[in-house]
Protein backbone atom coordinates (compact mmCIF):
# COMPACT_ATOMS: atom_id res chain seq x y z
CA UNK A 1 0.00 0.00 0.00
CA UNK A 2 3.02 2.22 0.61
CA UNK A 3 3.73 2.43 -2.96
CA UNK A 4 0.46 2.06 -4.51
CA UNK A 5 0.46 5.52 -6.35
CA UNK A 6 4.57 5.21 -7.74
CA UNK A 7 3.20 1.56 -8.95
CA UNK A 8 0.02 2.67 -11.03
CA UNK A 9 2.34 5.73 -12.07
CA UNK A 10 4.52 2.68 -13.74
CA UNK A 11 2.29 0.91 -15.16
CA UNK A 12 0.05 3.24 -16.70
CA UNK A 13 2.37 5.39 -19.25
CA UNK A 14 -1.07 7.82 -19.43
CA UNK A 15 -0.98 8.43 -16.17
CA UNK A 16 3.18 8.73 -16.05
CA UNK A 17 2.78 11.36 -18.97
CA UNK A 18 0.21 13.56 -16.91
CA UNK A 19 2.44 13.01 -13.64
CA UNK A 20 5.36 14.21 -15.20
CA UNK A 21 4.44 17.17 -17.20
CA UNK A 22 2.86 17.98 -13.52
CA UNK A 23 5.73 17.90 -12.16
CA UNK A 24 8.08 19.44 -14.20
CA UNK A 25 5.26 22.41 -14.44
CA UNK A 26 5.94 22.45 -10.68
CA UNK A 27 9.42 22.70 -10.87
CA UNK A 28 9.70 25.63 -13.06
CA UNK A 29 7.48 27.79 -11.14
CA UNK A 30 8.80 26.06 -7.50
CA UNK A 31 10.91 28.98 -6.95
CA UNK A 32 8.37 31.71 -7.61
CA UNK A 33 5.72 30.25 -5.76
CA UNK A 34 8.26 29.83 -2.23
CA UNK A 35 9.17 33.39 -3.17
CA UNK A 36 5.89 34.61 -2.81
CA UNK A 37 5.07 32.61 0.23
CA UNK A 38 7.94 32.49 2.03
CA UNK A 39 10.45 35.41 1.11
CA UNK A 40 13.47 34.70 -0.97
CA UNK A 41 15.53 33.27 1.94
CA UNK A 42 13.85 29.96 1.12
CA UNK A 43 14.65 30.23 -2.51
CA UNK A 44 18.13 29.72 -1.40
CA UNK A 45 16.88 27.01 0.79
CA UNK A 46 15.43 25.49 -1.80
CA UNK A 47 19.12 25.93 -3.73
CA UNK A 48 20.95 24.01 -0.98
CA UNK A 49 18.13 21.17 -0.81
CA UNK A 50 19.22 20.49 -4.86
CA UNK A 51 22.91 20.53 -3.51
CA UNK A 52 22.01 18.36 -0.68
CA UNK A 53 19.66 15.51 -3.23
CA UNK A 54 23.24 15.57 -5.35
CA UNK A 55 25.20 14.60 -2.31
CA UNK A 56 22.71 12.26 -1.02
CA UNK A 57 22.65 10.37 -4.51
CA UNK A 58 26.05 9.92 -4.27
CA UNK A 59 25.89 8.39 -1.41
CA UNK A 60 23.25 6.57 -1.68
CA UNK A 61 25.39 4.57 -4.29
CA UNK A 62 27.80 3.73 -1.78
CA UNK A 63 25.57 2.99 1.32
CA UNK A 64 21.95 2.02 -0.19
CA UNK A 65 23.21 0.31 -3.79
CA UNK A 66 26.75 -1.57 -2.25
CA UNK A 67 25.80 -1.17 1.60
CA UNK A 68 29.31 -0.13 2.73
CA UNK A 69 28.98 2.28 5.62
CA UNK A 70 31.03 5.80 4.45
CA UNK A 71 31.00 8.54 7.61
CA UNK A 72 33.99 10.14 5.45
CA UNK A 73 31.90 11.51 2.45
CA UNK A 74 32.39 14.78 3.05
CA UNK A 75 35.82 14.57 2.37
CA UNK A 76 34.61 14.09 -1.33
CA UNK A 77 32.73 17.77 -0.67
CA UNK A 78 35.34 19.40 0.23
CA UNK A 79 37.91 18.39 -2.54
CA UNK A 80 35.24 19.42 -5.01
CA UNK A 81 34.52 22.91 -3.31
CA UNK A 82 38.46 23.92 -2.68
CA UNK A 83 39.54 22.28 -5.90
CA UNK A 84 37.13 25.20 -7.59
CA UNK A 85 37.89 27.82 -5.23
CA UNK A 86 41.89 27.19 -5.51
CA UNK A 87 41.74 27.55 -9.11
CA UNK A 88 38.80 30.84 -9.63
CA UNK A 89 39.66 33.16 -6.95
CA UNK A 90 42.61 35.33 -6.18
CA UNK A 91 44.05 32.90 -4.62
CA UNK A 92 46.60 32.05 -6.82
CA UNK A 93 45.38 34.78 -9.47
CA UNK A 94 43.88 31.80 -11.27
CA UNK A 95 40.37 32.62 -13.12
CA UNK A 96 39.60 29.10 -14.59
CA UNK A 97 36.14 28.55 -16.21
CA UNK A 98 33.53 26.93 -14.32
CA UNK A 99 32.34 24.48 -17.43
CA UNK A 100 36.22 23.37 -16.32
CA UNK A 101 36.32 23.26 -12.93
CA UNK A 102 33.22 21.61 -12.31
CA UNK A 103 33.89 18.32 -14.47
CA UNK A 104 37.07 18.11 -13.09
CA UNK A 105 36.98 18.69 -10.04
CA UNK A 106 34.60 15.90 -9.84
CA UNK A 107 37.24 13.61 -11.54
CA UNK A 108 39.49 14.43 -8.79
CA UNK A 109 37.31 13.53 -6.16
CA UNK A 110 36.78 10.38 -7.89
CA UNK A 111 40.36 9.55 -7.70
CA UNK A 112 40.18 10.33 -3.64
CA UNK A 113 37.40 8.11 -3.84
CA UNK A 114 39.33 5.45 -5.27
CA UNK A 115 42.26 6.30 -2.74
CA UNK A 116 40.03 5.68 -0.07
CA UNK A 117 38.47 2.76 -1.09
CA UNK A 118 41.80 0.83 -2.05
CA UNK A 119 42.70 0.16 1.87
CA UNK A 120 39.63 -0.44 2.93
CA UNK A 121 38.31 -3.01 0.56
CA UNK A 122 38.91 -5.83 3.06
CA UNK A 123 36.69 -3.92 5.82
CA UNK A 124 33.80 -4.35 6.81
CA UNK A 125 30.78 -2.76 9.29
CA UNK A 126 32.08 -1.06 11.98
CA UNK A 127 35.97 -0.97 10.93
CA UNK A 128 34.48 0.86 7.69
CA UNK A 129 32.38 3.50 9.44
CA UNK A 130 35.98 4.18 11.45
CA UNK A 131 38.25 4.21 8.53
CA UNK A 132 35.88 6.31 6.23
CA UNK A 133 35.17 8.36 9.44
CA UNK A 134 39.09 9.12 10.33
CA UNK A 135 39.39 9.98 6.21
CA UNK A 136 37.36 12.66 6.21
CA UNK A 137 38.81 13.80 9.22
CA UNK A 138 42.12 13.80 7.95
CA UNK A 139 41.29 16.23 5.26
CA UNK A 140 39.33 18.64 6.94
CA UNK A 141 42.34 19.10 9.09
CA UNK A 142 44.56 19.08 6.04
CA UNK A 143 42.70 22.34 4.10
CA UNK A 144 42.67 23.54 7.57
CA UNK A 145 46.47 23.71 7.95
CA UNK A 146 48.04 23.90 4.39
CA UNK A 147 48.36 27.55 4.48
CA UNK A 148 52.17 27.20 5.93
CA UNK A 149 54.71 27.28 4.07
CA UNK A 150 52.90 27.59 0.92
CA UNK A 151 49.92 29.13 1.72
CA UNK A 152 47.16 26.80 -0.70
CA UNK A 153 44.11 26.94 1.51
CA UNK A 154 44.57 29.82 2.90
CA UNK A 155 43.93 27.88 6.10
CA UNK A 156 41.00 28.82 9.04
CA UNK A 157 40.35 31.81 7.18
CA UNK A 158 38.83 29.97 3.66
CA UNK A 159 38.82 31.33 0.41
CA UNK A 160 36.59 33.48 -0.21
CA UNK A 161 35.68 35.82 -3.68
CA UNK A 162 35.19 33.26 -5.42
CA UNK A 163 34.47 33.03 -9.23
CA UNK A 164 30.58 32.59 -9.83
CA UNK A 165 29.11 30.64 -12.58
CA UNK A 166 28.52 32.61 -15.64
CA UNK A 167 26.46 32.13 -18.55
CA UNK A 168 26.57 34.18 -21.81
CA UNK A 169 28.75 36.62 -19.78
CA UNK A 170 26.31 37.27 -17.01
CA UNK A 171 27.23 35.90 -13.59
CA UNK A 172 24.19 34.08 -12.43
CA UNK A 173 24.49 36.33 -8.81
CA UNK A 174 23.69 39.24 -10.34
CA UNK A 175 19.78 39.93 -11.43
CA UNK A 176 18.79 39.23 -14.93
CA UNK A 177 15.65 39.83 -16.86
CA UNK A 178 15.00 36.62 -19.09
CA UNK A 179 11.64 37.02 -21.49
CA UNK A 180 10.69 40.52 -19.67
CA UNK A 181 11.13 38.47 -15.70
CA UNK A 182 13.23 39.21 -13.47
CA UNK A 183 15.18 36.29 -12.37
CA UNK A 184 17.73 36.81 -9.06
CA UNK A 185 20.59 34.82 -8.45
CA UNK A 186 18.69 33.06 -5.87
CA UNK A 187 16.55 31.95 -8.69
CA UNK A 188 19.11 31.43 -11.35
CA UNK A 189 21.09 29.19 -9.11
CA UNK A 190 18.01 27.14 -8.71
CA UNK A 191 17.71 25.98 -12.53
CA UNK A 192 21.07 25.54 -13.16
CA UNK A 193 20.94 23.18 -9.71
CA UNK A 194 18.02 21.37 -10.84
CA UNK A 195 19.38 20.48 -14.60
CA UNK A 196 22.70 19.25 -12.90
CA UNK A 197 20.45 17.24 -10.17
CA UNK A 198 17.74 15.89 -12.77
CA UNK A 199 21.48 14.35 -14.97
CA UNK A 200 22.41 12.94 -11.48
CA UNK A 201 19.24 11.39 -11.00
CA UNK A 202 18.74 9.52 -14.50
CA UNK A 203 22.67 8.43 -14.04
CA UNK A 204 21.54 7.00 -10.18
CA UNK A 205 18.50 5.59 -12.25
CA UNK A 206 20.69 4.18 -15.22
CA UNK A 207 23.24 2.45 -12.66
CA UNK A 208 20.45 0.67 -10.61
CA UNK A 209 18.90 -0.60 -12.88
CA UNK A 210 22.34 -2.11 -14.96
CA UNK A 211 24.52 -4.89 -14.53
CA UNK A 212 26.84 -2.87 -12.27
CA UNK A 213 23.76 -1.98 -9.49
CA UNK A 214 22.63 -5.44 -9.66
CA UNK A 215 26.22 -5.87 -8.73
CA UNK A 216 26.04 -3.81 -5.90
CA UNK A 217 22.93 -5.15 -4.79
CA UNK A 218 24.62 -8.24 -4.32
CA UNK A 219 27.46 -7.23 -2.64
CA UNK A 220 24.88 -5.37 0.14
CA UNK A 221 23.18 -8.48 0.64
CA UNK A 222 25.68 -11.21 0.64
CA UNK A 223 29.25 -10.12 -0.87
CA UNK A 224 30.41 -14.04 0.08
CA UNK A 225 27.96 -15.47 -2.24
CA UNK A 226 28.62 -12.70 -4.85
CA UNK A 227 32.32 -13.41 -5.01
CA UNK A 228 31.34 -17.04 -5.40
CA UNK A 229 29.16 -16.34 -8.17
CA UNK A 230 32.04 -14.98 -10.12
CA UNK A 231 31.52 -10.85 -9.32
CA UNK A 232 34.65 -9.26 -8.85
CA UNK A 233 33.80 -7.25 -5.44
CA UNK A 234 37.33 -5.40 -5.90
CA UNK A 235 36.45 -3.42 -8.93
CA UNK A 236 32.98 -2.99 -7.82
CA UNK A 237 33.13 -1.89 -4.13
CA UNK A 238 36.06 0.39 -5.86
CA UNK A 239 33.39 2.10 -8.51
CA UNK A 240 30.88 2.58 -6.08
CA UNK A 241 33.28 4.80 -4.34
CA UNK A 242 34.09 6.50 -7.15
CA UNK A 243 30.93 6.87 -8.16
CA UNK A 244 29.90 8.39 -5.13
CA UNK A 245 32.42 10.52 -4.88
CA UNK A 246 32.10 12.03 -8.18
CA UNK A 247 28.60 13.09 -7.47
CA UNK A 248 29.82 14.78 -3.76
CA UNK A 249 33.11 16.20 -6.07
CA UNK A 250 30.42 18.33 -8.17
CA UNK A 251 28.29 19.01 -5.33
CA UNK A 252 31.12 21.06 -3.99
CA UNK A 253 32.13 22.44 -6.82
CA UNK A 254 28.47 23.91 -7.19
CA UNK A 255 28.71 24.72 -3.85
CA UNK A 256 32.35 26.95 -3.66
CA UNK A 257 30.57 28.61 -6.95
CA UNK A 258 27.56 29.56 -4.70
CA UNK A 259 28.39 30.73 -1.88
CA UNK A 260 31.44 32.64 -3.43
CA UNK A 261 33.21 31.42 0.01
CA UNK A 262 34.86 27.99 1.51
CA UNK A 263 36.48 27.14 4.80
CA UNK A 264 37.16 24.13 6.21
CA UNK A 265 34.45 24.58 9.01
CA UNK A 266 31.74 23.65 6.13
CA UNK A 267 33.07 20.09 5.91
CA UNK A 268 32.62 18.69 9.35
CA UNK A 269 32.07 15.53 10.25
CA UNK A 270 28.36 16.84 10.89
CA UNK A 271 28.07 17.19 7.35
CA UNK A 272 28.47 13.54 6.82
CA UNK A 273 26.52 12.59 9.33
CA UNK A 274 23.39 14.62 7.68
CA UNK A 275 23.84 13.24 4.66
CA UNK A 276 23.71 9.72 5.61
CA UNK A 277 20.70 10.67 7.75
CA UNK A 278 18.79 11.92 4.47
CA UNK A 279 19.74 8.10 2.83
CA UNK A 280 18.50 6.37 5.89
CA UNK A 281 15.67 8.21 6.69
CA UNK A 282 14.27 8.28 2.76
CA UNK A 283 15.18 4.71 1.93
CA UNK A 284 18.33 3.61 1.44
CA UNK A 285 18.65 2.00 -1.96
CA UNK A 286 15.52 3.35 -3.40
CA UNK A 287 16.08 7.33 -5.14
CA UNK A 288 12.52 9.13 -4.85
CA UNK A 289 12.77 7.82 -0.94
CA UNK A 290 16.41 9.61 -0.89
CA UNK A 291 15.35 12.66 -2.83
CA UNK A 292 12.45 13.06 -0.01
CA UNK A 293 14.80 12.22 3.08
CA UNK A 294 17.55 15.15 1.87
CA UNK A 295 14.53 17.91 1.26
CA UNK A 296 13.14 16.68 4.81
CA UNK A 297 15.75 17.26 6.39
CA UNK A 298 17.48 20.21 4.56
CA UNK A 299 14.02 22.36 5.13
CA UNK A 300 12.76 20.70 8.27
CA UNK A 301 16.09 22.11 10.49
CA UNK A 302 14.70 25.52 9.01
CA UNK A 303 11.54 25.18 9.61
CA UNK A 304 11.68 24.50 13.64
CA UNK A 305 13.75 27.73 13.56
CA UNK A 306 10.55 29.58 14.06
CA UNK A 307 10.21 27.91 17.36
CA UNK A 308 11.74 30.96 19.05
CA UNK A 309 9.24 33.83 17.85
CA UNK A 310 6.45 31.36 18.30
CA UNK A 311 7.53 30.88 22.07
CA UNK A 312 7.89 34.94 21.60
CA UNK A 313 4.07 34.57 20.67
CA UNK A 314 2.29 32.19 23.25
CA UNK A 315 4.18 32.80 26.58
CA UNK A 316 5.57 36.95 26.01
CA UNK A 317 9.31 35.33 26.31
CA UNK A 318 11.93 32.18 25.13
CA UNK A 319 12.18 29.49 27.15
CA UNK A 320 14.11 27.40 25.87
CA UNK A 321 16.85 28.35 23.56
CA UNK A 322 15.76 28.06 20.12
CA UNK A 323 18.85 26.95 18.64
CA UNK A 324 18.94 24.12 21.00
CA UNK A 325 15.17 22.97 21.21
CA UNK A 326 15.33 23.00 17.21
CA UNK A 327 18.06 20.26 17.42
CA UNK A 328 16.06 18.45 20.13
CA UNK A 329 12.76 18.21 18.04
CA UNK A 330 14.82 17.33 14.93
CA UNK A 331 16.60 14.70 17.26
CA UNK A 332 13.42 13.39 18.57
CA UNK A 333 12.04 13.28 14.92
CA UNK A 334 14.54 11.10 13.57
CA UNK A 335 14.15 8.86 16.91
CA UNK A 336 10.69 8.22 15.65
CA UNK A 337 10.84 7.65 12.66
CA UNK A 338 13.40 5.00 13.06
CA UNK A 339 11.22 3.52 15.70
CA UNK A 340 7.83 3.44 13.57
CA UNK A 341 9.07 3.32 9.64
CA UNK A 342 13.19 1.83 9.97
CA UNK A 343 12.78 1.38 6.61
CA UNK A 344 12.76 4.69 5.66
CA UNK A 345 10.09 6.80 4.51
CA UNK A 346 9.32 5.89 0.92
CA UNK A 347 11.63 2.35 0.98
CA UNK A 348 11.91 0.31 -2.07
CA UNK A 349 9.00 -2.26 -2.43
CA UNK A 350 11.77 -5.44 -1.77
CA UNK A 351 13.23 -3.91 1.58
CA UNK A 352 10.18 -2.72 2.84
CA UNK A 353 8.63 -6.24 2.64
CA UNK A 354 11.98 -7.82 4.06
CA UNK A 355 11.62 -5.92 7.25
CA UNK A 356 7.88 -6.62 7.45
CA UNK A 357 7.09 -9.49 5.46
CA UNK A 358 3.45 -10.38 4.10
CA UNK A 359 4.57 -13.14 2.55
CA UNK A 360 8.21 -14.35 3.67
CA UNK A 361 8.12 -16.66 0.43
CA UNK A 362 7.40 -14.34 -1.71
CA UNK A 363 10.79 -12.13 -0.37
CA UNK A 364 13.43 -15.48 -0.52
CA UNK A 365 12.05 -15.92 -4.11
CA UNK A 366 12.57 -12.33 -5.51
CA UNK A 367 15.95 -12.95 -3.36
CA UNK A 368 16.86 -16.31 -5.25
CA UNK A 369 15.84 -14.52 -8.52
CA UNK A 370 17.81 -11.32 -7.85
CA UNK A 371 20.88 -13.96 -7.17
CA UNK A 372 20.40 -16.36 -10.07
CA UNK A 373 20.07 -12.97 -12.52
CA UNK A 374 23.76 -12.74 -11.62
CA UNK A 375 24.77 -15.92 -12.46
Amino acid sequence: MTNFLPERIYRDPRIARVAFVALGALLLVLPFVVEAGMGRTWVRILDFAMLYVMLALGLNIVVGYAGLLDLGYVAFYAVGAYFYAILASPQFGIHLPWWALLPTGAGIACLFGVLLGAPTLRLRGDYLAIVTLGFGEIIRIFLNNLNAPVNVTNGPQGINMVDPVTIAGSALTKPMDLFGIQISGAHAHYYLFLALTLLVIFIAFRLQGSRIGRAWAAIREDEVAAEAMGINTRNIKLLAFAMGATFGGLGGGLFAAFQGFVSPESFTLMESIMILCMVVLGGMGHIPGVILGALLLTMLPELLRYIGPLQQELVGRVVVDPSDLRMLLFGVALVLVMLFRPQGLWPSPVRARELHPENPDEVRQEQEALYDAER
